[in-house]
């Protein structure tokens, strides 16, 4: 019952997919980061299917395209996306830290943010155009999906929190740290040698771009807003999704270069 209770609270945190309503007690969020993974991979389920059915029915390329842009947004209802949108503001906005942690707080929406998310889309969009829609490639994808939410997961435990309140200081609070860092660490390990053993040119370029993904995330934090919060966690996250597509799309265009040197 408290592992239905972890995956349930969850789902409803991080995702739009309907689930039974339970309470946001400390026994169902004791472990909530350590089942956030799992959200990535009803991503991953909902981005295979799509592979399969537009293969099936023959859509065009840029109908293809669109679903898989799409389909991680209608999954976590973008949650992520917004973390993404206020922390553009705040970068944008060149303040002194303490405004920039008001600026997350702020729930308008800024033109910088609108701006670039459109410009994200757009290159998320170019992207999945050049892609192999092969199983094999949504695969790696929803790999990725989740490995950036074990590395979320793990910075909202080990990263410095920017403020004493706020969504990344409470789930911190609920979760034991050494045993939520090794059960994120661990199946981290084990995600990655599967990826590369999987793929060994393209599972190890999604792996290292989300290394530098993860390291940016850190240095930045520390350095524009004093460590993390919330919507830091959600940039992070849409930062390193499309890192590791865009090191993906690298690898498959350099395939035989890299197979000749490999």
């Amino acid at each position: 019952m408290r592992l239905f209770g972890t995956i349930v609270t969850a789902f409803s945190m991080f995702s739009r997919i309907p689930v039974p309503h339970l309470s946001w007690d400390d026994r169902n969020m004791r472990y909530m980061l350590c089942a956030f993974p799992l959200v990535g991979a009803a991503a991953g389920v909902l981005l295979c299917s799509w592979c399969w059915l537009a293969g099936t029915l023959r859509f065009g390329g840029l109908l293809t395209s669109t679903g898989y842009v799409l389909l991680p947004l209608v999954v976590t209802g973008g949650i992520h996306l917004d973390g993404f949108c206020d922390t553009v503001d705040a970068l944008s906005s060149h303040a002194p830290q303490a405004k920039k942690l008001e600026i997350l707080k702020d729930p308008h929406t800024g033109a910088f943010a609108v701006i670039v998310v459109a410009a994200y889309f757009l290159f998320y969009l170019a992207l999945c155009s050049e892609l192999e829609k092969d199983l094999k490639t949504a695969l790696l994808i929803s790999g990725g999906y989740l490995l950036e939410r074990m590395l979320s997961g793990l910075s909202v435990l080990t990263f410095p929190k920017a403020r004493k309140d706020g969504l990344a200081k409470t789930f911190s609070d609920h979760s034991p740290q050494s045993g939520g860092k090794t059960f994120l660490l661990m199946f981290l390990g084990l995600l990655t040698a599967a990826m590369v053993v999987f793929s060994p040119i393209r599972g190890s370029a999604l792996c290292a771009a989300a290394g530098l993904a993860f390291w940016y995330y850190h240095h930045m934090s520390l350095k524009q807003f004093g460590g993390i919060t919330g919507d830091l966690a959600g940039y992070f996250l849409q930062v390193c999704e499309i890192s590791m597509l865009t090191a993906l799309i690298v690898t498959q265009k350099l395939d035989g270069v890299i197979a000749w040197f490999w």
